[in-house]
């Protein structure tokens, strides 16, 4: 990040670089993007004690009715579960629009996002009032929408991604990419079994590498749907963390279960890790190092465990292994500026836009 002030916009005047009208027209418009820079950033969400309020509090009511619904609202019947849930989704517009006229970023992202956490749940509801929640499968209560894996999630699933389009549409916030992200990484696990080849045998070896197969293509798919929505919002508010965070959950768990015991494949998972690393630092994006080097790190060390599983030199190889990490990371850092600048050389001018930007917000 480099300040620019007006002297030396001057100082390019003299030197003939820019003429006298550009450099006015150039002040005028860092001045006016540092001001509206100013104020989004102002408004939206920091690590303060009043968010990490909002968040608690967001997420203790979000929790509330997803991952610890109990099985008490499911005595009154699915009619009683529908208005229940749109009892609540009308509380939660309610306190969103008001949160919103006073200019609430951050109360009005998490009640919107409850409106869309509360969908499934309605839409649970409905199906059983109306006697068409379908037979089979494992899953008969709504608790267990965030715990087991069944086929008959894919119409909860769904009807929770168009409602949470039209939210996102009407409030541009971007934690509620949140409970869209987390409703795709479902979908990668129940629309598995959905897909599942015909003929294939329940609980087989076969029916787990579909599901494997299937979640890292799932993955992916959500990594470049990340990767879209993050250049189409490069100047402005970070939507794509979320789709990033759970696409990465649902490519490298899909990968990582994959599991071999030949040298090739720990080799060749090695080398993926290896390019989420630098993919990691070329994007800016954490989530990628983080994952990368945890796949590193578990394959590394199988490695040295297999090749030294009784000998004195398991630990010596444990330690050089994290020795050429921590130099890795020294050449790094000593290295960095010029092998990015190399590599963002290669890129399209949209990305390298991306790329500043995110690098920019990640040093202010």
């Amino acid at each position: 990040m480099v300040r620019i002030e007006q002297v030396q916009l001057a100082e390019c005047v003299k030197a003939g670089i820019i003429t006298g009208d550009q450099a006015a027209r150039l002040w005028a418009f860092l001045a006016a993007h540092g001001e509206r820079a100013d104020a989004a950033a102002s408004k939206g969400p920091r690590f303060t004690f009043t968010n990490v309020l909002y968040y608690l509090g967001g997420m203790l009511a979000i929790g509330a009715l997803s991952l610890f619904m109990t099985l008490g609202f499911e005595r009154f019947g699915g009619s009683a579960i529908l208005f229940i849930a749109l009892a609540y989704m009308a509380v939660a517009w309610a306190l969103a629009e008001r949160f919103e006229s006073r200019q609430l970023v951050v109360p009005t992202g998490i009640m919107a996002a409850l409106i869309v956490v509360l969908v499934p749940l309605a839409v649970f509801g409905l199906q059983h009032a109306l006697g068409m929640w379908p037979p089979g499968g494992h899953a008969e209560h709504y608790r267990d929408y965030h715990y087991e894996i069944d086929w008959r999630w894919a119409t909860l699933e769904l009807v929770t991604l168009v409602a949470g389009a039209a939210m996102l549409y009407r409030h541009r916030t971007p934690f509620l990419v949140m409970p869209i992200a987390v409703t795709l990484w479902y979908m990668s696990m129940d629309f598995a079994m959905l897909l599942m080849p015909a003929g294939t045998t329940p609980w087989s070896a076969g029916e787990w590498q579909f599901r494997k197969w299937f979640s890292i293509v799932f993955g992916l798919s959500m990594l470049a749907l990340a990767f879209v929505v993050d250049v189409r919002s490069r100047f402005g508010k970070d939507y794509a963390f979320w789709l990033y965070l759970f696409g990465m959950l649902a490519f490298w768990g899909g990968l990582s279960s994959l599991g071999s015991d030949l040298l090739s494949g720990k080799l060749v998972y090695l080398a993926i890790n290896v390019v989420l690393v630098l993919l990691g630092a070329l994007l800016v994006r954490r989530v990628f190092t983080v994952f990368g080097a945890i796949g590193i790190a578990i394959v590394l060390s199988d490695i040295s465990y297999r090749f030294f599983k009784d000998s004195w030199l398991f630990p010596i190889a444990l330690t050089l292994i994290g020795l050429a990490i921590v130099y890795a990371g020294i050449w790094w850092s000593r290295n960095e500026s010029r092998v990015s600048t190399r590599l963002q050389r290669a890129l399209p001018s949209h990305v390298r836009e991306l790329i500043a930007s995110r690098m920019a917000q990640t040093l202010a």
